[in-house]
């Protein structure tokens, strides 16, 4: 009588835990971002000042958080994922902490604009990018989804508990929480992410063969990051998806996460309420996101992309006429709606990236088009809150970004079908002694 045989257990393939790590890491960096559209009023109240005050120092916040994208690709490229995102979210933490002993406008600017701004810029999207790109042969677009995702699930976990907080204990005790959560999250990057398979023996998942050896290596970050951009700027498909991604980052993160709460606050409704709805709009945006990164992989990410701007421009122009003191059926079409539009078109916007510039320099050509999307993010909280200042109305900042996604939709359909990627041959710089 032989024995049967036991089949060994399947380990879990490490790109999973640092899949969960990154996740983490990019939830923290959404917390804060989250907070900012319920703390305007508080602050406000508090120190007396004007909604142009407050509204400039979040659009420096959103400006800071994308032009330092690309430069953070690149230095992860050469310093190490991990280094770069401890340091990132311990920033974000004592400048979160400290915004609790603030009391002029400069400092709210110093804290919420430079500081927190270039800390989350250095964990923005790009960063589940590059993991995405370099842990993953196979279910990229669907891991890319799930990244995405991570900036509704820190909405949704944390904007309910924070403007909870703003109304109870007070705004600061909401930056505290904060703060706490972005130093715990440094220890556990410190702890367990690695920037690339090969640092612990594995591949790839999916992968049968190692990737090819990284024959590059700059001396300086900042230099690669503009040489990159540069070679980029000379090809259609990067301008295409610069245009829409500035779009997409001012409907978003400038109009609705920013202005959303303030804005249904104008009609009478509660900011507790307005609130939760943002993290009703965080729940679908999960199941949005990581649907469209299913789809990419499987569907052309021009016609995505054109379908999702097309449909969100029409929704942004039932917005004033769907606020009121109560929620009302239609509004919660559109909070489901938008929430599954909210951040799917990035999906099909990093894969377009990998498509025509190649998986070596993607995650830089990204950081590019993010520091766009997040330019255009400054640029649409500012001009959203200028209008408020002007009309005592949010009414024209929805109907301008109606606009700006219809326009958005039609840039989508002038990328090129399909192309050979843009492989940049570029002089290697002198490592440092």
């Amino acid at each position: 009588m032989t024995a049967q045989t036991v089949p060994p257990r399947r380990r879990l393939h490490p790109a999973w835990i640092v899949a969960a790590v990154t996740l983490g890491a990019l939830v923290a960096g959404a917390a804060f971002r989250s907070s900012t559209g319920v703390l305007l009023e508080p602050i406000e109240r508090e120190f007396g000042w004007s909604r142009a005050t407050t509204s400039g120092a979040v659009s420096l916040n959103l400006v800071l958080y994308g032009i330092v994208a690309p430069f953070a690709a690149a230095l992860m490229e050469s310093w190490g994922v991990r280094k770069t995102v401890t340091i990132a979210l311990a920033v974000v933490g004592v400048a979160s902490g400290l915004t609790t002993v603030m009391t002029e406008p400069w400092q709210l600017w110093l804290l919420w604009g430079l500081l927190i701004g270039t800390g989350t810029g250095a964990m923005a999207l790009v960063l589940g990018a590059i993991v995405a790109n370099r842990w993953f042969d196979e279910r990229r677009g669907l891991v890319t989804g799930l990244f995405s995702a991570a900036n509704a699930t820190g909405q949704l976990i944390f904007l309910p508990l924070i403007a909870a907080a703003a109304e109870g204990p007070g705004w600061r005790y909401a930056a505290g929480v904060t703060a706490v959560l972005a130093v715990l999250m440094a220890g556990l990057v410190a702890v367990f992410l690695r920037d690339r398979p090969a640092d612990i023996g594995a591949l790839p998942y999916g992968a049968t063969e190692p990737p090819p050896p990284e024959v590059r290596r700059y001396a300086n970050p900042a230099t690669h990051a503009l040489t990159v951009l540069r070679r980029a700027s000379r090809s259609w498909p990067f301008w295409a998806l610069m245009l829409t991604f500035f779009v997409c980052g001012w409907s978003t993160n400038g109009l609705v996460q920013t202005h959303f709460v303030s804005a249904a606050h104008d009609h009478g409704m509660p900011a507790t309420t307005a609130a939760g709805l943002l993290a009703v709009v965080g729940i679908f945006d999960m199941a949005g996101t990581v649907a469209s990164g299913w789809l990419t992989d499987r569907m052309d990410s021009r016609y995505l992309l054109a379908a999702y701007y097309g449909l969100r421009g029409l929704s942004l122009l039932t917005v004033h006429e769907l606020l009121a003191s109560t929620v009302q059926p239609a509004l919660w079409v559109f909070i489901v709606f938008y929430g599954l539009d909210w951040v799917a078109t990035v999906p099909p916007t990093v894969a377009l990236c990998r498509q025509f510039f190649g998986i070596e320099d993607s995650g830089v050509v990204f950081g590019w088009t993010y520091a766009s999307h997040m330019i255009g993010a400054g640029i649409g909280a500012s001009v959203a809150g200028g209008i408020r200042e002007t009309t005592g109305s949010y009414h024209g900042a929805w109907i301008v970004a109606a606009g700006l996604c219809i326009a958005a939709m039609t840039c989508s359909l002038t990328i090129p079908r399909r192309g050979a990627p843009v492989h940049f041959e570029m002089a290697m710089e002198p490592s440092d002694p």
